[in-house]
């Protein structure tokens, strides 16, 4: 039997003595898009950036297609196909949007970043750079400055980066966050139009996206992981309420976010 994509076992983190991740388990089958979900502070970032290897774990280990990367850097990761987004946009603001894919394609390639201002001319990197940037439909926004783009096609450029380097594994943090309904709902038709074809790690705060979206949902709680299932296994638990709202009531957006 051909092992998961990603399978996390034991994980730990602390600072200053408090548990960002308690023992966590998780496991991401190839094609499916899994949600993590949880009340501020409840440790998923932190659970993305060990993922991504951002930042090393006091314990535990993380296998990527069985192969042991605890050890490995994030740059290693990156090679064995793991992209990450960011909360916060982590984007070159006074560079093009073109040239803000071009420059990920580059330094995924192994290129000299000596080369650059020869390098936008690469057929190399511009080719991949365009295709990314139409899957997400900012191909007419390839000559502007990414300065001058609204949030959400920010969120939608930072994507393309992480498409450009065709990794088999996405980490989404929160690719929804500061996003108006419009653009919120655009988000969700993209990424679903990626079901099957890229498998995601999806956290997110809003949960009408996790659940239009997710395969299977982790619920971590103060760094444990509290439930893991389907959609509506996560839906109608008891505890997972309990976490999100005190009491019995229904799991919604409006009331979770």
């Amino acid at each position: 039997m051909a092992p998961a994509l990603l399978t996390v076992e034991n994980l730990n983190k602390s600072f200053g003595g408090i548990a960002a991740t308690d023992h966590v388990d998780l496991i991401v089958e190839a094609g499916e898009i899994h949600a993590v979900i949880g009340p501020n502070g409840a440790g998923k970032t932190t659970l993305v950036a060990q993922l991504s290897g951002e930042l090393r774990p006091d314990g535990g280990e993380i296998k990527f297609v069985g192969q042991n990367i605890t050890p490995l850097a994030a740059h290693a990761r990156a090679h064995l196909g793991i992209a990450r987004t960011f909360q916060i946009t982590n984007l070159m603001l006074d560079m093009t949007v073109r040239d803000n894919v071009a420059l990920a394609v580059q330094a995924y390639a192994g290129h000299s970043f000596r080369f650059w201002a020869d390098a936008r001319c690469e057929e190399r990197l511009v080719e991949p750079a365009m295709a990314a940037l139409a899957r997400v439909g900012l191909a007419d926004r390839a000559g502007s400055i990414a300065r001058a783009m609204s949030h959400g096609e920010h969120r939608q450029l930072e994507i393309a980066i992480a498409l450009a380097t065709e990794p088999r594994l996405l980490l989404l943090d929160e690719p929804m966050a500061g996003m108006g309904v419009e653009e919120a709902q655009s988000m969700v038709a993209f990424l679903d139009g990626l079901k099957g074809e890229k498998t995601m790690l999806l956290v997110e705060h809003d949960m009408d996206a996790v659940f239009a979206l997710a395969d299977r949902i982790t619920v971590l709680v103060h760094g444990k992981v509290i439930a893991s299932g389907a959609p509506d296994e996560i839906r109608g638990d008891a505890a997972v309420r309990r976490a999100y709202l005190g009491d019995e009531g229904p799991l919604s957006n409006e009331e979770s976010g």
